[in-house]
Parts: C-alpha cells; structure tokens; sequence
C-alpha cells in the first residue's frame, strides 16, 4: 500500500488491505463488510462505533482497537493538510518558537 497516499484517497481495495494488515483475526467478518458496504479511505475515516455495530461487528474491544487505528488514521491526514497548508509558509503557520 502507498504509505503517502492519504488516507480519504483510498480505494476499497487499499482499505482492505489496511484492514487485512490491522486486523487479520477478524478479517472474515471485515472483509465482507468493507466489500458489501464500498467503504473507501473516506467513509473508513468517519466510521464511529454504531456504525462497525451496524457492519457486524458486535464485540466492544473490537470496536474499540478498530476505532483507536482509525482515529490514528484521522490524526495523519490532519497532519498532512496541514503540512500542505504550511509548505512553503513556515513561518507563517507555526509557532515562533517552533521556527526557531
């Protein structure tokens, strides 16, 4: 999978794959989930807990660990929106401090 490719570009494929390597316990029930559904980078990324409840995946701690990697997921595409508002603008985006 493109490690730079972000994430609400991904195919259903490539969340298949994420999926595959995250969470390969589970993969039977995702799988056909994530086919069924088309979940793409982009819906992955709004995925709350009644929603994996609604694709099948009853087990809390399940939901959980799925959502902890995802909301991982959240945290870099923010990271990389905001790298492409900042480049080539340091200073103007960050801190005084962290320019330094």
């Amino acid at each position: 999978m493109d490690v730079e490719k972000r994430t609400s570009s991904w195919s259903v494929e490539e969340v298949l794959g994420w999926a595959q390597e995250q969470f390969p316990d589970h993969m039977n029930l995702l799988q056909k989930a994530i086919i069924k559904h088309a979940i793409s980078g982009r819906a992955l990324l709004r995925l709350k807990a009644h929603h994996l409840e609604s694709l099948g995946v009853d087990d809390e701690d399940q939901q959980q660990e799925i959502l902890q990697d995802i909301l991982l997921l959240r945290v870099q595409e923010e990271i990389s929106e905001l790298s492409d508002i900042c480049s080539g603008e340091m200073t103007s985006c960050w801190p005084d401090w962290l320019n330094s």
